[in-house]
């Protein structure tokens, strides 16, 4: 199921940004409405939305909703993942190791 909505995230990420990128720019005709007068209204309204822009805000909210289904299956990979239980009694000392023994059966001192 995660790989479905992994797949279906990446599409509809590549579609809004595709969309993002087709769609007229609000500011697109404001030197032709300083130089020209081709615009109509330079920031006033703009209309019905169109399709572009109505397609574009339907994959929004399906990219929300991928990526909200995406954090739930990785909170579900996390509880599933338990730590190891710490032990609660210290583990036994090691055991030394015996001297060095130099010439004559002598301990060798090392330096510290």
């Amino acid at each position: 199921m995660e790989l479905i909505v992994w797949i279906l995230h990446m599409l509809v990420a590549g579609s809004v940004i595709a969309l993002v990128l087709l769609q007229h720019g609000k500011g697109a005709d404001m030197g032709a409405a300083f130089g020209s007068g081709a615009s109509g209204s330079l920031f006033g309204a703009t209309g019905s939305a169109n399709f572009l822009s109505r397609t574009t805000a339907v994959l929004a909210t399906l990219f929300f909703l991928t990526s909200l289904g995406l954090t739930y299956f990785s909170s579900q990979k996390a509880e599933a993942v338990k730590p190891l239980p710490v032990p609660t009694q210290p583990a036994a000392p090691a055991v030394p190791a015996a001297p060095a023994q130099g010439e004559g059966g002598k301990p060798v001192e090392i330096p510290r």
